[in-house]
C-alpha cells in the first residue's frame, strides 16, 4: 500500500553573507501543494532590500514549476528596488527551469502608438473605400433579391406572410408610437421657443408659427422619426438576424429550400415602409401641438391665430414633401439592419459590433437621403 509523502513546509531564512550582505536562503518543499504557505511568507517578509544580493536555493528539497515561478517572481520584485539578487546553489536541472521561466517571461505592457505617415493613412482609407464597397454590393444584393421575390409575390399572393408583416408592423410602429410622439412634441416645442425668444426682439413673433410649421413638415419631422427608428426597429432588426445567424437558424432555412429575403428581410421591411409615414405624420401632428402650446403660453399667441397663421404658412405639398420621404428612408434603415444582421458571425462580440454599425450607417445615410431630396425638391420648385 502506497502512502502520499507529507510534504514540508517551505522556509526562508535571512542569513549574513559576505561584505555585510544578507542572504536569502530557501527550505523545505516549494511546489505547488505548499504554494498558499510560500506565498503567506513571501508576503510577509521585512527585509533590508538594499543588502540583499543573493538567494540560496540549495536547501530545497523538492521544486516545481510554481515554486521557480515564485522564486522567480520575488527575485524580480527584489531587483525592481534597484540592486542585482543572484541565485545561489542551483542545480543544472534546477537552472533549465529557470531559464525557461525567464525566456517564457512576459513582458511588461507597452501601449501601441503608431506614428502618422502617407502611406498609413492612404492604407485606411483604401480599407474604408472598399469595406464601403462591399455593404453597397451588399445592399444591392438583398435589393435585387427583394425585387425578384416581389414579382413572385405578385404572381402568387398567397406567398406574402402577412402575419410576420402584422407582427414587424406591430414592433416598428404601435410600440414605437410614445416614445416618437414624445419627441416630436419635445422638439417642436424647443423650436417655437427659440424661435420665439429671438424673433420677439423684432416684433415678428408671429412668424415663429411659419417657422415651426414648414420646417417641422418638410424637414425635422421626418429625418427625426426615422433616426429614432433607426436606433430602435433598425438595431432591433440587426439584432434578430445575427441570432438568428449565431444559432444557425439562417442556414436552416437554406437547407429545407426556404428564401431568407423572402422569410425574413421582406417582412420586415414591407412592415417598415407602411410603418414609417404613419409615424411621420403622428411625429408631425405632435411637433405642431407642442410648437402650439408653447406658442401660447410663451408668446401669447392663442391656438386660433396659431392655427390661422399656420394654414396661411404650408400647404398640402409642405406635408407631402415630408411624407414622400418617409418610405425611402425606411428602405434604406431596412436594408442596412438587415444586411448587417446576416453578416453576424458566430461571437456575441460580432453581434453588438454590427448593430452598433447598422445603426451608425442607417442615421448617416438617412441624413445623406435628406439632404439629396432636399435639393431634388429645391429644383423642381417644391
Amino acid at each position: 500500500m502506497a502512502f502520499l509523502e507529507k510534504n514540508t513546509a517551505p522556509k526562508m531564512d535571512l542569513q549574513d553573507d559576505d561584505s555585510d550582505r544578507k542572504l536569502l536562503a530557501l527550505s523545505g518543499d516549494w511546489t505547488i501543494s505548499t504554494a498558499g504557505d510560500a506565498e503567506k511568507k513571501i508576503s510577509e517578509l521585512e527585509i533590508d532590500r538594499s543588502g540583499l544580493t543573493c538567494i540560496d536555493v540549495s536547501m530545497i528539497e523538492h521544486l516545481d514549476t510554481s515554486g521557480a515561478w515564485l522564486i522567480h517572481r520575488t527575485r524580480a520584485q527584489l531587483e525592481f528596488e534597484g540592486r542585482k539578487v543572484g541565485l545561489r546553489g542551483v542545480s543544472p536541472v534546477r537552472q533549465t527551469l529557470f531559464d525557461e521561466l525567464e525566456r517564457y517571461h512576459p513582458p511588461s505592457w507597452k501601449p501601441e502608438r503608431d506614428g502618422f505617415s502617407i502611406v498609413g493613412f492612404l492604407e485606411t482609407t483604401g480599407r474604408v473605400v472598399v469595406e464601403s464597397g462591399k455593404d453597397s454590393l451588399a445592399m444591392l444584393h438583398i435589393l435585387g433579391s427583394l425585387g425578384s421575390v416581389m414579382s413572385t409575390v405578385l404572381l402568387n399572393p398567397r406567398r406574402l406572410r402577412g402575419i410576420s408583416i402584422a407582427v414587424q408592423f406591430d414592433r416598428s410602429c404601435i410600440g414605437a408610437v410614445p416614445i416618437v410622439a414624445l419627441m416630436s412634441f419635445l422638439i417642436g416645442a424647443i423650436i417655437s421657443q427659440q424661435g420665439g425668444f429671438y424673433l420677439k426682439q423684432f416684433g415678428a413673433d408671429i412668424f415663429v408659427v411659419d417657422l415651426a410649421g414648414i420646417l417641422v413638415l418638410r424637414e425635422i419631422g421626418v429625418i427625426l422619426t426615422a433616426i429614432m427608428v433607426a436606433g430602435r426597429s433598425g438595431s432591433a432588426f440587426t439584432a434578430e438576424l445575427g441570432s438568428m445567424r449565431m444559432q444557425e437558424e439562417v442556414d436552416a432555412l437554406h437547407v429545407i429550400g426556404l428564401r431568407v429575403t423572402e422569410v425574413l428581410v421582406l417582412p420586415r421591411i414591407l412592415a417598415l415602409m407602411i410603418a414609417l409615414p404613419i409615424l411621420t405624420f403622428i411625429s408631425d401632428i405632435a411637433a405642431l401641438l407642442g410648437s402650439g402650446l408653447i406658442t401660447w403660453a410663451y408668446l401669447d399667441i392663442p391656438p386660433a391665430a396659431f392655427l390661422v397663421q399656420l394654414r396661411a404658412a404650408i400647404t398640402i405639398d409642405t406635408l407631402v414633401v415630408g411624407l414622400v420621404k418617409a418610405p425611402f428612408m425606411a428602405l434604406i434603415v431596412g436594408l442596412i439592419a438587415c444586411v448587417e444582421g446576416l453578416k453576424v458571425e458566430g461571437s456575441s462580440e460580432s453581434l453588438g459590433r454590427h448593430t452598433t454599425m447598422a445603426v451608425v450607417k442607417s442615421i448617416f445615410l438617412v441624413i445623406v437621403v435628406d439632404g439629396i431630396f432636399a435639393i431634388f425638391f429645391a429644383a423642381i420648385g417644391v
